[in-house]
C-alpha cells in the first residue's frame, strides 16, 4: 500500500484539528501538522511542527517531509482585540505566499486551500445565489474577506506561473456545528437577533464534518477547480429567530451604523458601522458545482445543520 504524505497548515485550530484526526484514520496518509501553537494533544502517526506560517522554517519543513499534498487552514478567522490588520495581511496573505513558494521549490503535487464565501463580499447588488464564476469583490473594510480575496488572486497567478501544483480551492459556507462557538453563533445567541430593515440576511450553513469531507474528497480525488461548499438552502434571519422561539430587534441601516460608530470611537466595542453590510449583504453560495463537478454531496442542509447546533446549545422554540 503506497503512503500518501499530507501536510496541515492551522492544524491546532478548530477546523485543522478535525482535519487531522480524519486524516490520522487513514493507514494509507501520513500526517504533518503545521502550527504555530502547540497541540491540545498528539495522535499517534501524527509528526508534529511548530513554526509561524511566515517564517522560512515553513520552506524547511516542507523541504524535510516532501508533502505530495498540502491542506491550508492557516488563516485569522476571528482577530484577537489586539490585532491589527498589518499583522493580519501578513499573516493571511504573506503567510499564504510563503507557503506556496515553499510547495512550488519542493515539488509538493496538490494545494487544497480553505477559501470563504467572504471573498464574493458582501454586497447590494451580489446576485441571490453566487456561483464559483461570480468575482470576487472582497470588501476592503473587512479584513478577511479583503485577505480571502488577495489570496484567491494570488493562488491564479500561481495557476499561471506554477501549473504543475494542483489547485483545489474551496470557498467555504458559515460553518455550523453542534460543539461551534463563534461571531456568528453569538449573533444567535442574543435574547433578540439583530436584524436590517429591508434586508432577510440569508445564512448559508456547512456542516464543520462536510466541510472536512469536502477536504478529505479533495485529497482523494484527481479534479482540480474551484468549488462553494455549502448546504443546502439558506435561512434568513427571521425564520433563524422564529425556530429559536426569539424575535428580532430591526432598525433602519442608518441608526445602526451611527451606534456603532459611536460605541467604537468610545472603544465600547470592536465593530464598526463597516459591519451593518456583513449583516445585510450575506452572500449565499450555490453548491451546484460543489455535487456535479467536484462529486461531493453534503450530508446536511443549512436548515439541518442549524437545527443540529441549536439542539445541542438547548436553544429551544
Amino acid at each position: 500500500m503506497t503512503t500518501q504524505r499530507v501536510l496541515v497548515t492551522g492544524s491546532s485550530g478548530y477546523l485543522g484539528s478535525l482535519v487531522v484526526q480524519s486524516l490520522c484514520a487513514r493507514a494509507d496518509i501520513a500526517t504533518i501538522a503545521l502550527d504555530l501553537r502547540a497541540p491540545s494533544g498528539s495522535l499517534p502517526g501524527v509528526t508534529y511542527e511548530m513554526a509561524d506560517i511566515r517564517a522560512p522554517e515553513v520552506d524547511t519543513i516542507v523541504a524535510r517531509h516532501q508533502p505530495e499534498v498540502v491542506v491550508h487552514l492557516a488563516a485569522i478567522v476571528t482577530p484577537g482585540k489586539d490585532s491589527n490588520r498589518e499583522f493580519e495581511y501578513s499573516v493571511d496573505v504573506d503567510g499564504t505566499r510563503n507557503l506556496l513558494q515553499a510547495c512550488v521549490c519542493h515539488g509538493v503535487r496538490r494545494v487544497i486551500v480553505s477559501s470563504s464565501g467572504a471573498a464574493y463580499g458582501y454586497h447590494a447588488d451580489n446576485p441571490a445565489w453566487l456561483r464559483e464564476t461570480d468575482p470576487l469583490r472582497g470588501n476592503p473594510s473587512f479584513a478577511y474577506s479583503w485577505h480571502k480575496r488577495l489570496v484567491e488572486e494570488m493562488l491564479a497567478e500561481y495557476r499561471q506561473s506554477a501549473p504543475q501544483l494542483e489547485q483545489v480551492v474551496l470557498r467555504i459556507g458559515t460553518i455550523l456545528g453542534a460543539g461551534v462557538n463563534n461571531q456568528i453563533t453569538d449573533l444567535f445567541k442574543k435574547p433578540r437577533l439583530l436584524a436590517i430593515r429591508g434586508s432577510d440576511s440569508p445564512f448559508v450553513f456547512i456542516h464543520d464534518q462536510d466541510v472536512v469531507g469536502a477536504i478529505m474528497h479533495a485529497v482523494d480525488t484527481p479534479k482540480v477547480g474551484i468549488f462553494n461548499v455549502a448546504g443546502d438552502g439558506a435561512l434568513g434571519i427571521h425564520e433563524i429567530a422564529a425556530r429559536m422561539g426569539k424575535s428580532c430587534i430591526v432598525l433602519p441601516a442608518g441608526l445602526l451604523a451611527a451606534a456603532l460608530w459611536l460605541l467604537k470611537k468610545l472603544r465600547l466595542t470592536q465593530y464598526g458601522p463597516e459591519q451593518i453590510d456583513f449583516l445585510r449583504y450575506r452572500p449565499a453560495l450555490d453548491n451546484t458545482r460543489l455535487k456535479a463537478e467536484f462529486g461531493y454531496v453534503p450530508g446536511l442542509s443549512s436548515a439541518d445543520v442549524f437545527e443540529l447546533w441549536r439542539c445541542a446549545n438547548n436553544r429551544a422554540p
